[in-house]
């Protein structure tokens, strides 16, 4: 008879977690930004307030976004003033649009992602489905594992309400999974959909047109796994050290609250310095175990919260300006996708490197940084030491 000890140990995986395969989705209505200020006037049927739309065509233009995908589209919205308006109660309306559409998306990024593994999706053990809105009972995960044909006994984890900085705590759930339990396979979803936080214009609260000005729609899904089978499964990124971190002075910085008008946010003006002088302390944390104080070494994938985010930590840190490029890249082809939008990057950065014939899928480095902030108050940076596989 084997010991508890013995047990316990033949249950564990050898290796870190893995990256195995990546797939992304988005609802087939794009909008283009550079128009996008004249649309959202015109169809909220607020182009009687002229300064106010200059303000927000200005955000539009300093969002460096080109495009982005959204579900509601203008036929949908014209016949639904309850959406347009700035505080019409709308809660039921939004909830019956995102708790159906959420699931739905996110099994197009699933999809993509189980045909890239290549294995049979019985071989699934573990799903994560993360999504900011949406909340339901059964919940998205269970859809989600109707819609995909998944095995009853997978097991299943849901994460509601979370934000931007949860396409980051999805992964570090996925690694703590993979590695604990020998040939586990994870599903990861985020979806995401603005559905739950459009709404018309306001000059008394500045901050929602930010959001406005910023959010897209899209779904992204990873497999994760330790141990990948040599020849069958393609190992992309390794997940070595995961942690997270409330930044100091931050309460109040980003808040979201579920109202009868959908889902509302809130933002200071001060939330680009409060990462930016912040991230260098979490990089010394994660990376002085490796010897690493070179952050231009590092390829980096980052969530896109914004331009100025992104501007300040290049700032601070003295970063080179191609650093950033897969990141602006999804900026200014998607938005800011939350959750979901920090894995787009991941998958934007290993085509990149592949269609450049770098020696690895992180831009030839071998050591990376992934991190993601919070659309949650307090904010949250979560950073992954990601080791490449070649």
């Amino acid at each position: 008879m084997v010991t508890v000890e013995e047990y316990h140990r033949a249950t564990r995986a050898e290796g870190p977690a893995t990256v195995l395969a990546i797939g992304t989705a988005n609802p087939p209505n794009c909008v283009e930004q550079s128009t996008y200020a004249d649309y959202y006037f015109r169809i909220c049927k607020s182009e009687h307030l002229t300064d106010l739309k200059k303000k927000f065509d200005r955000m539009c233009e300093k969002s460096c976004i080109k495009k982005r995908y959204m579900h509601l589209t203008e036929e949908f919205l014209k016949e639904n003033d309850n959406f347009t308006a700035y505080e019409a109660p709308s809660l039921d309306a939004r909830q019956d649009i995102v708790v159906v559409e959420i699931p739905k998306l996110g099994k197009e990024a699933a999809q993509k992602a189980i045909k890239e593994w290549g294995q049979p999706k019985s071989k699934i053990t573990h799903v994560i489905f993360c999504t900011t809105s949406g909340v339901d009972m059964p919940g998205a995960d269970y859809q989600i594992t109707k819609l995909l044909g998944l095995r009853p006994s997978v097991k299943r984890f849901m994460m509601y309400q979370q934000g931007c900085f949860a396409g980051g705590t999805v992964l570090r759930m996925a690694k703590d999974l993979a590695e604990n339990n020998a040939g586990a396979r994870v599903l990861v979803v985020c979806s995401e959909i603005t559905a739950i936080t459009f709404r018309g214009p306001s000059d008394t609260h500045l901050d929602s047109l930010v959001g406005q000005a910023l959010f897209g729609d899209g779904a992204a899904a990873v497999i994760v796994g330790s141990d990948p089978i040599v020849g069958v499964e393609r190992p992309l990124f390794q997940l070595v050290s995961a942690a997270q971190t409330i930044l100091p002075d931050s309460e109040g910085a980003i808040d979201g609250h579920v109202r009868e008008v959908g889902l509302t946010f809130h933002l200071l003006k001060d939330v680009p310095g409060l990462i930016s002088k912040n991230i260098e302390k979490s990089l010394k944390e994660a990376f002085a175990p490796l010897g690493i104080s070179d952050w231009n070494s590092l390829f980096w994938i980052v969530h896109p919260g914004g331009p100025a985010i992104l501007d300040q930590v290049e700032e601070k840190l003295g970063l080179k300006p191609e650093i950033m490029v897969p990141t602006r890249h999804v900026l200014s082809e998607y938005g800011n996708m939350s959750s979901a939008c920090v894995l787009f990057v991941m998958d934007e950065m290993r085509k990149a490197s592949a269609k450049d014939g770098c020696t690895t899928t992180g831009e030839g480095k071998d050591w990376g940084f992934f991190s993601a902030s919070a659309r949650a108050s307090p904010l949250r940076l979560w950073f992954c030491i990601v080791c490449l596989s070649t």
